[in-house]
């Protein structure tokens, strides 16, 4: 259990699952025909692909893991995994992910999984420490599995349909405040390895708020989008309002108090408020 309990950390497994419900949902949202092993494909496909892009962001930030509270009892830090082997299990799951996804769906879904992993790889992880505008790089693979779902749903080599950039537009816009949300509690941590996450140069700053919370209230008319285009009804579009106010509402709460508490509170509406929007855009399709 001890090195399995090592490669599910090193992975961040259970993360990955959160990542792999939008890619299954908006599968689910695409297709005409569900098809089990399309599913299947898809979870199994963007759970290796997450736990790869998770494992080769610890490699390369493995000596400032273990600078920071959170993330210094990490395999790597703490040496319960080499650098060598850490390389091969994420190279496995990357190199897996993308062939499972190719082949078993279609190439577009395979192409992707592969510049996700290289945006977050590659891009996203080493400007980390020298701009803010890392987390705008960062959103790009980050909505990436709501593509995956309704590309999913196409034949032959994969289309991009105007659904998937949609469905990739919500998710995208929703990443701002989710990321910046989780940057204001840790902030103090993400100093200690040179880390720049927070929009404005001061920090947990009104600046830094002020963005959030213009985020959050440009998600309320992203998240109509799909009605306006004819794919979801009124049901969705009603939920999508609720919970855009109540998520706009914490990100207020936050930009007045500037308190972390409120920072935490906002994180967890942003847990709460992607699911809850993208299944009711999937209910709304089945009503």
């Amino acid at each position: 259990m001890g090195k399995a309990k090592d490669y599910s950390d090193f992975l961040k497994l259970r993360l990955a699952s959160l990542v792999v419900l939008s890619s299954v949902i908006c599968y689910g949202l695409a297709a005409s025909e569900f098809r089990l092993s399309i599913m299947a494909a898809l979870i199994i496909g963007g759970t290796l692909l997450t736990g790869a892009s998770n494992g080769f962001n610890e490699i390369i930030e493995r000596d400032l893991d273990a600078l920071m509270d959170r993330t210094k009892n990490r395999p790597l830090p703490t040496s319960k995994m080499t650098v060598p082997e850490a390389l091969i299990l994420a190279s496995s799951f990357g190199i897996l992910g993308i062939g499972i996804l190719g082949y078993f769906i279609n190439p577009m879904c395979g192409i992707l999984g592969f510049v996700a992993l290289f945006l977050y790889a590659a891009v996203y992880t080493p400007l980390k420490r020298k701009t803010p505008f890392s987390v705008f790089i960062g959103a790009f693979p980050g909505s990436i599995p709501t593509m995956l779902g309704c590309v999913a749903a196409t034949e032959g080599f994969g289309e991009i349909t105007l659904l998937a950039w949609l469905m990739f537009s919500v998710q995208f816009i929703w990443q701002f405040p989710h990321f910046w949300a989780i940057a204001w509690r840790v902030n103090d941590d993400y100093l200690k390895a040179g880390f720049k996450m927070l929009p404005s140069p001061g920090g947990r700053d009104r600046a830094s708020a002020f963005q959030i919370l213009i985020y959050t209230i440009g998600l309320i008319p992203v998240s109509l989008l799909p009605l306006f285009f004819g794919y979801t009804g009124i049901f969705s579009a009603v939920v999508a309002i609720i919970a855009g106010i109540i998520f706009a509402l914490q990100a207020t709460k936050l930009y007045r108090s500037l308190s972390s508490e409120d920072a935490k509170q906002l994180m967890f509406g942003s847990f709460v408020y992607l699911p809850v929007v993208q299944l009711a855009y999937l209910i709304d399709t089945l009503l």
